[in-house]
């Protein structure tokens, strides 16, 4: 995971411009703690920090065209970089980095004349936010994957200048306003009248358009087999050590059981050579006799992992609650709570060496894993909250998931949101992902790999991530909070907080913290109500 810096639209370079990017990168090189570059040219400064995931050697970036009239910072991971590299062979290539791409296709596209960056981008399969300076024409473009797994945050000020940013701690006292970056969007500095264009659609985003049933329940399963079989797979390229997070769950225990299959060999050119690192490891997180512990146990043993169970504290975490909304920037109470384990789990698995994990976010928005989605009244409705849920993502777990181990300097990776895969789920009848009455959720995906996991696990019900680190956790915190927040703060609430006031004691104590780091409108804003 890697951090990225822009500033546009500049009118003249000076040497203080200069180290004010320098600066704003340097709020963000946990995220990329392996090296540091910078580029300056005419209107533009492009800053990256990075984790070296790929191509250790020589993918430093920022990464330049052959003959460096395109500049490019990517914050992320392009997995068919293969297959696109032998699709421009004529693009001379000057890394190993799988980013490289971005700058072959942008070329492809200015030769050709194109008018649309939809082509280019949906040839894309990854996870990336990135910026890209033309010094030619002095444009750029910005764009981010299309489900937000990679933070990205836009900003301006009054002199005209547009900055880009991984995170809003680099932005902040910065710029004059800056909000959250859309997923599945671009920006491209020549039409900057339209402002963040949208290039990833499919018609399973209209809530209203419910696919049509064209397999039989049997052939969903295989689908969805296949499918994520072939996404972790894909999402397995890597030039360094790396792990599952096994939390005992269903999903993280899918994803951990396909991983282990071909953690054996490394996944080169649609062939295969023997891995260089001996085993793969899984990783549990909780309080001593936490719920999730055991059952991830469980299927370590089945999957045959190198297994660690890191336990923490109720104080430690509590002490930890102040760093962790820094890092997670933000608020809401829910991602707070789930955060704080993860952030100190993501602290044990970088000190193993471990740069790289996979973990099972996005199933329960896919597949209607809450168990409120047991009250669907129809398939239709069903669907329209699955996308309604997959459409906040970015604001939510795949916020958690990426900045709690981009602390530490660890990547996660999410299968289930892979692009591929998610044309793959997300035009399934709905009324196979359906769980009425006591019928049990995710059927579909139980039923696709039950033979992977212990039959405890494969048909366990979901729990809260948060409660299953342990039920204390949260009524510890909730007890804190009560106690450190006085009921004439709450009933002021609105007046100190007037963008989303806090609605309990809980949230007001995360937002008083919040608001000690980032103390801007916008930065309050960029946070869900």
């Amino acid at each position: 995971m890697c951090g990225i810096v822009g500033i546009f639209n500049i009118g003249e370079q000076t040497p203080e411009l200069r180290q004010k990017a320098l600066r704003m990168s340097q709020k963000i090189r946990h995220r990329g703690p392996d090296w540091s570059g910078i580029y300056t040219g005419p209107s533009a400064i492009l800053c990256h920090e990075r984790l070296s995931i790929v191509d250790p050697e020589s993918g430093r970036q920022p990464l330049f065209a052959p003959d460096k009239k395109q500049v490019l910072a990517v914050n992320g991971e392009i997995y068919n970089h293969t297959s696109i590299r032998q699709s421009t062979s004529d693009y001379q290539y000057q890394t190993g980095s799988d980013c490289e791409v971005i700058l072959a296709l942008y070329r492809e596209w200015k030769a050709n004349g194109a008018s649309s960056f939809v082509p280019l981008l949906e040839r894309l399969s990854g996870i990336f936010a990135f910026a890209l300076y033309d010094v030619e024409d002095g444009s750029f473009l910005i764009a981010r994957d299309p489900i937000g797994v990679i933070p990205l945050y836009i900003g301006y000020d009054k002199d005209g200048k547009v900055y880009v940013a991984s995170e809003l701690k680099a932005l902040e006292g910065q710029c004059d306003c800056y909000e959250p970056f859309l997923p599945g969007h671009y920006y491209w500095s020549r039409e900057a009248d339209k402002g963040m264009q949208r290039w990833y659609t499919r018609g399973w985003m209209q809530g209203e358009t419910v696919p049509k049933e064209e397999l039989s329940y049997g052939d969903a399963v295989e689908e969805v087999r296949l499918g994520l079989m072939s996404a972790v797979k894909r999402q397995l390229m890597s030039d360094v050590p790396y792990g599952v997070l096994l939390s005992g769950g269903l999903d993280s225990s899918v994803i951990s059981a396909i991983a282990a299959r071909y953690a054996s060999h490394r996944v080169e050119n649609d062939g295969a050579t023997e891995a260089w690192w001996p085993r793969l490891h899984s990783f549990a997180v909780g309080l001593k006799g936490a719920p999730d512990l055991a059952k991830a146990k469980l299927v370590a043993e089945r999957i045959g992992t190198v297994h660690h169970e890191i336990n923490y504290t109720i104080q430690e975490g509590l002490d930890a609650i102040r760093d962790v909304i820094y890092f997670i920037e933000t608020y809401d109470v829910t991602t707070v709570r789930a955060s704080t384990p993860m952030y100190l789990l993501a602290r044990v698995i970088k000190s193993m060496g471990i740069k790289m994990v996979l973990s099972g976010e996005g199933a329960d928005e896919i597949f209607g894993g809450y168990l409120y989605f047991h009250k669907a009244p129809t398939p239709e409705e069903f669907h329209k909250e699955t996308v309604r849920k997959l459409s906040k993502l970015h604001l939510y777990d795949c916020l958690r998931a990426n900045k709690s181990l981009s602390a530490w300097g660890v990547e996660g990776r999410v299968p289930f949101l892979d692009k591929e895969f998610l044309d793959v789920a997300m035009t399934l009848d709905p009324s196979y992902k359906m769980c009425p009455g006591k019928e049990i959720e995710k059927k579909v995906v139980r039923d696709a790999f039950s033979d992977m996991l212990p039959e405890e696990i494969a048909w366990r019900q979901k729990e809260q991530f948060s409660d299953g680190v342990g039920y204390s956790w949260i009524d510890t915190l909730k007890q804190i909070t009560a106690s450190a927040v006085s009921d004439e703060q709450m009933a002021h609430a609105a007046e100190r907080f007037p963008i989303n006031p806090p609605r309990n004691k809980e949230e007001y104590y995360y937002r008083s913290i919040f608001a000690e780091h980032f103390p801007s409108d916008s930065a309050a804003r960029s946070v869900p109500s």
